[in-house]
């Protein structure tokens, strides 16, 4: 499945417009987590943890995404946006938020 956040795909017109595809993912980073990232910022480097977390909640969002456009019958997303957001009372949860148009290709 192609998907992009272009909002046509070179070369291949686009035959037929499916709907708005979603795809979310929240995940909690864990206290553990949470106390060493407090310490990088501090001395300074790159939070490891979160920069896991976050990969995996995007992945996360866009297979869903991805599992949406197919059961529309596309074969490609275009016109992609991603959103990031930290929420939660102690902002210790991650949410990656990832929308698009599903198409079926000529």
């Amino acid at each position: 499945m192609i998907i992009t956040t272009t909002p046509q795909i070179e070369g291949r017109p686009i035959s037929r417009y499916c709907g708005v595809v979603t795809g979310e993912a929240i995940i909690g980073a864990n206290i553990f987590s949470d106390m060493f990232a407090k310490v990088r910022d501090i001395v300074g480097g790159r939070a490891g943890a979160y920069e896991k977390a976050l990969k995996t909640a995007r992945r996360e969002a866009f297979a869903d995404l991805e599992h949406e456009a197919e059961d529309a019958g596309a074969d490609a997303v275009v016109g992609v946006d991603l959103d990031y957001e930290v929420i939660g009372e102690t902002g210790s949860m991650l949410m990656v938020s990832v929308s698009g148009t599903a198409v079926k290709l000529g």
